[in-house]
C-alpha cells in the first residue's frame, strides 16, 4: 500500500510540475516581450531647455489595443495653446482621459500624428518628454515607500523646504504631520495605508514639487471633500499660471474656470469655448445638455 501512495504521489507530482512548468514558460515570455513605446530607448531628441507647451491633435483614429473593435477617435483634431488652461467634457466614455494618455505618449494613436510645441511626440526621447509632463488622476499611483519618497520622485534633488511646500500647497501637510510618523509613513502597496483623497493629495504634491511645463489633471479633486476640494483647487490655480493644464473633470466648480473647454463628442470635438460662451449655445448645445444634466443630478 506503501508503495502503491508513492506511486499515485509521484504521479501527482509530474502533473504538478507540468503545470508549473508551463507557467513559468508563460512568465517569461511576458518578462522577455519587448513595448512597442518603451521609455528606456535612448533614441529621441532631448529638450534643450523647456517646453512651451503647446499641444495640438491632428486627425487622430485610436483604439485601445485590447479594444480593437471599438474606435475611441476617428479623426479627432484639437488645438492647446502655450499656457492655457483647457478643460475637456463629455459622457463617460467619450475619449477625454485617452487624449491625456496621447499627450503622455502611454499609446500611439494609430493614425494622425500627436504634437507637442510642433514636434510629433514620437521624435522626443520619451523619458525626457515625460520629465517635462505632470499627471494626476482619480487613480494615482503611488509606490510601495514612505510618503516622503513618493512626493520627492517628482523631483529627486529637492530640498525638504520644497518637500514640505508641495505638501502644504497640495493641502497635503497637515494630514501627513498628524500621522505618527509624519513624512516617513509608510504607504503600503499602491498607497493601500492610504484613502483615496490622501493618495490624490501626495500626487497632487509631487507634481506641484516638479514644476512641469504640461500639468494633466483627470479627475484630480474626485476624491476630496468640498472643503479640501476648494483649498487645493486654489492651490492649483496659482500653479496653472505660465503653464499647459488640461483638466478632465465633472464638477462644474473646476471646469468653468478654464480658459477653453472642448466638448468631446463621437470622438471629435464638436464644442469649444468659456463657460458662459458655451451656456449661450442654448438647449440644443452639447455642454447645456450636460449641465442641465449635472443640476439635475445634483438636487
Amino acid at each position: 500500500m506503501s508503495t502503491g501512495k508513492s506511486i499515485a504521489d509521484a504521479g501527482t507530482m509530474t502533473s504538478d510540475l507540468s503545470k508549473g512548468s508551463s507557467a513559468i514558460r508563460s512568465i517569461f515570455a511576458i518578462l522577455d516581450r519587448k513595448s512597442k513605446i518603451e521609455p528606456d530607448n535612448p533614441e529621441g531628441s532631448k529638450i534643450k531647455k523647456t517646453l512651451s507647451g503647446r499641444i495640438e491633435l491632428k486627425s487622430v483614429f485610436f483604439c485601445y489595443p485590447s479594444r480593437p473593435e471599438q474606435m475611441i477617435f476617428q479623426g479627432l483634431s484639437l488645438k492647446i495653446e502655450a499656457g492655457k488652461m483647457v478643460a475637456l467634457v463629455g459622457q463617460s466614455g467619450s475619449g477625454k482621459s485617452t487624449v491625456l494618455g496621447l499627450i503622455e505618449r502611454f499609446y500611439d494613436p494609430i493614425q494622425g500624428s500627436v504634437l507637442i510645441d510642433d514636434y510629433d511626440v514620437k521624435s522626443y526621447n520619451l523619458r525626457d518628454l515625460r520629465s517635462h509632463i505632470a499627471l494626476v488622476s482619480q487613480e494615482p499611483t503611488l509606490f510601495a515607500g514612505t510618503i516622503n519618497e513618493n512626493i520627492v520622485y517628482g523631483k529627486e534633488d529637492a530640498t525638504e523646504v520644497e518637500i514640505r511646500e508641495a505638501a502644504t500647497l497640495a493641502n497635503a501637510h497637515e494630514f501627513i504631520s498628524s500621522l505618527r510618523d509624519g513624512y516617513q509613513t509608510y504607504c503600503g502597496e499602491r498607497g493601500v495605508q492610504l484613502s483615496g483623497g490622501q493618495k490624490q493629495r501626495v500626487a497632487l504634491a509631487r507634481a506641484i514639487l516638479k514644476n512641469p511645463s504640461i500639468l494633466l489633471l483627470d479627475e484630480a479633486t474626485s476624491a476630496l471633500d468640498s472643503l479640501a476640494e476648494n483649498i487645493v483647487q486654489e492651490a492649483l490655480e496659482r500653479m496653472m499660471v505660465g503653464r499647459t493644464c488640461v483638466i478632465v473633470a465633472h464638477r462644474l466648480s473646476t471646469i468653468q474656470k478654464a480658459d477653453f473647454i472642448m466638448v468631446i463628442k463621437d470622438g471629435k470635438v464638436v464644442e469649444k469655448g468659456s463657460h458662459h460662451e458655451l451656456l449661450a449655445i442654448g438647449d440644443h448645445g452639447s455642454y447645456y445638455s450636460l449641465v442641465k444634466l449635472q443640476h439635475s443630478h445634483s438636487r
